[in-house]
C-alpha cells in the first residue's frame, strides 16, 4: 500500500515523499528528465523498468513526487550486487543503500534527508546491515560549487543522521580515491555472528 510521510513545500509547488509501490503503481508515474539529462553525472536509476527491478529483487523504494507525478527524488535499498563481495553474506542480512537523488532545482528543501527517513522506516530495519558507498566521481560538484572534501564532509555529516558510521575496508573500487565513502549501519537485532562475519568480510575474508 502506497503510504505518503511527508509534504514538502517547495519553489517548485508540493513534493510528496511516497513509498510502497507495487510494480502496477510504478507503471503511473515518471521520471524526472534530469535523472538521465546532466552529462556531468547520471543516477543509476534513470527509468522506470530499473526501479521495478529493485522491486523484483525484494528490494525496498522511497520517491520524491510532483504534482505532476514526476519523480524528482529517490532513495532505493537493495540486495548487493551479485558479482560483489558483499553478497557472499547473504540478501536476509545485508542491503546496500544505493541511491538518493534529488534533481538539482529541488535541493536544499531537506528532501534527500526526508528520502532517507522514509527508506529506513521499514518493518525489519533493525535485523539488518546496511551499508553504502560514495564514489567521488559520481558526485554533482560542478552543480554544488564544492570541492571534494567539502562534499564528502557532507555526504558523511548527512548519513551519520541515520545511524551510519565510517568503517574500513580493502574493497578495491572503494580504495581507488581517498575520498570515497564506506558507511555502514548496523540494526540493533543483527546477530553478533553475522556481525563477526561482515566484519572479516570487509577485508575480502568469510568466516
Amino acid at each position: 500500500m502506497i503510504t505518503i510521510s511527508n509534504i514538502i513545500d517547495t519553489g517548485k509547488g508540493r513534493v510528496c515523499i511516497e513509498s510502497g509501490f507495487t510494480l502496477n503503481g510504478l507503471k503511473d508515474l515518471k521520471l524526472d528528465s534530469g535523472f538521465t539529462g546532466q552529462s556531468e553525472y547520471r543516477c543509476i536509476y534513470n527509468d522506470i523498468a530499473s526501479l521495478e527491478q529493485v522491486l523484483n529483487h525484494g528490494g525496498h523504494i522511497s520517491v520524491a513526487l510532483s504534482e505532476d507525478k514526476t519523480i524528482v527524488g529517490l532513495s532505493v535499498l537493495d540486495c548487493p550486487d551479485p558479482t560483489q563481495r558483499w553478497a557472499r553474506l547473504g540478501e536476509k542480512s545485508l542491503l546496500e543503500l544505493k541511491a538518493v537523488e534529488v534533481m538539482r532545482e529541488f535541493r536544499s528543501y531537506k528532501i534527500a534527508r526526508c528520502l532517507i527517513a522514509d527508506l529506513l522506516s521499514f518493518s525489519k530495519i533493525e535485523q539488518k546491515i546496511i551499508y553504502l558507498v560514495g564514489y567521488s566521481w559520481t558526485w554533482d560538484l560542478i552543480y554544488s560549487k564544492m570541492k571534494k572534501q567539502s562534499y564528502r564532509k557532507m555526504l558523511v555529516d548527512l548519513y551519520s543522521e541515520f545511524g551510519f558510521i565510517e568503517y574500513s575496508t580493502n574493497e578495491p573500487n572503494i580504495c581507488l580515491k581517498p575520498e570515497n565513502i564506506f558507511m555502514v549501519r548496523v540494526g540493533k537485532h543483527v546477530p553478533k555472528k553475522t556481525f563477526e562475519k561482515f566484519k572479516w568480510l570487509r577485508f575480502g575474508l568469510l568466516l
